[in-house]
């Protein structure tokens, strides 16, 4: 018993101490974390997060993923045009993925009218995309109408949250 305090004191002592200097033994000891592990030029930069550019939720919150419309309307505003030169920019540097193109309306008129609708707005912000040289075989579109809002309400501020386009990344499937 008086040999086992002392050694488990110790053990405890060595454990502790072991965790408080990382570096301690070189630049391999970090390795995992900021700069030794992304080689110093990417430090802070953790694969898959927004601070990556190449990743989806970099294209997401950086770069925008959708554009939104004027009532009735499926012609881009400067706005969104702006948005997918962003978005154009950020696929032709990142050629592992491909893009579906979502097109949305508001709750306002019928199922047939929104998704014919989300149609052209789908198909606009992928000629825009084509236009800035992303390749077609790329991109796919899909209407859904008025079939998934983002906002549900009887209220403008709501409406124009549905009015959209939204570019909707897969990795890995081009060919």
């Amino acid at each position: 018993m008086k040999l086992k305090t002392p050694i488990l004191i110790f053990c405890a002592a060595l454990s502790v101490a072991a965790c408080t200097n990382p570096s301690r033994f070189g630049s391999d000891a970090g390795a995992g974390t900021g700069a030794d592990a992304l080689g110093g030029a990417n430090a802070g930069i953790v694969p898959g997060s927004a601070s990556d550019p190449t990743s989806v939720a970099y294209f997401q919150q950086a770069v925008g993923d959708r554009v939104l419309f004027a009532v009735d309307q499926s012609t881009l505003t400067p706005e969104g045009q702006r948005v997918l030169d962003g978005q154009a920019a950020w696929l032709l540097t990142n050629t592992d993925f491909t893009a579906v193109i979502e097109g949305h309306a508001d709750e306002q008129g019928t199922r047939e009218y929104n998704l014919a609708l989300g149609a052209r707005r789908a198909d606009a912000a992928r000629a825009y995309l084509q236009s800035k040289g992303v390749p077609g075989g790329r991109m796919q579109v899909v209407s859904y109408g008025k079939e998934r809002p983002i906002e549900v309400c009887s209220e403008e501020a709501c409406y124009a949250k549905n009015r959209r386009a939204v570019t909707v990344l897969a990795g890995g499937l081009t060919g």
